[in-house]
Formats: C-alpha cells, structure tokens, sequence
C-alpha cells in the first residue's frame, strides 16, 4: 500500500478521512465516561455500614427491592406504585422467567424495621427464599 502525496495524478482521491469520525467517537467516550457514574438508578438510599462485608458487584439481571426512609418500596429502579398492598404482585412479576432467585434487599439506614419485614414477608410469600441484605463497608464509608 502506497499514500498519494499529491504528484502527477491530481485526480479525485477515493480513502475516507477517518479523523473527523475518531474526535467525535472520543468526545462522545468522554461524555459517557463522565455522565455514568452521575446517574442513579432507583432510590436514593443511605446504606447501612457494616465492618465484615464481602463484595459482590450488582450486575442488571439480579433482582433488587429497595425500601426507602419515608416507607416507599423499589424494584429493580422502578418505585412500586401502590405500596405495601402491591409489592407482592411486583415482586412476581419481576421474578418471571428468571433463574437466579437471589433477592438483594437495599433499605435505607432511616427506614423502619417494620418496611423492611414487609418487604421479606412479601417476597417469602412469592416463594423466594435466598436474600441478601445490602450494606456499605465501613472502610470505604469513611473515606
């Protein structure tokens, strides 16, 4: 392969310029990179801190519920519309066709013990036993 510096042929050159397409990809890369980690999905919670946690990094096809301070349910990002009388049926149906049946419970630190038995009750009335309950490390929370 050979570059045309310019010379005799002085026809219509047919190479595509990628340099234009390169800048915008990487402003576009930047963009990303700087807005993702801006962007919380589901509630706004304040974790729990615990000293003995064990990391286990959230992936999209694990089922969360999050239980809020003021007493409002969320799962999987989604606020459950209804409250308590509806979480059961929400929980079902966000379970449906899915074969990890682990349930990560997320409850606020101000939230009532009360929402949180609820939400358990509720979820081991849809038959879903294994659950985790989700904390912030307590090295990383002083930070």
């Amino acid at each position: 392969m050979s570059m045309s510096v310019g010379g005799d042929g002085g026809g219509v050159t047919s190479e595509i310029n990628v340099t234009p397409l390169v800048d915008v990809m990487l402003v576009l890369l930047i963009i990303v990179m700087l807005v993702a980690p801006l962007v919380q999905q589901g509630a706004p919670l304040t974790l729990p801190v615990a000293n003995n946690t064990a990391d286990h990094p959230e992936t999209s096809d694990q089922t969360t519920v999050a239980v809020t301070a003021d007493g409002r349910f969320w799962i999987n990002g989604t606020e459950v519309l209804g409250g308590q009388d509806a979480l059961g049926e929400t929980i079902v149906e966000a379970l449906e066709g899915k074969a990890d049946r682990l349930v990560l419970i997320k409850a606020d630190v101000e939230a009532p013990y009360g929402d949180v038995m609820i939400a358990m009750d509720e979820l081991r009335g849809a038959g879903i036993e294994d659950m985790a309950l989700i904390t912030d490390d307590a090295q990383g929370a002083g930070e």
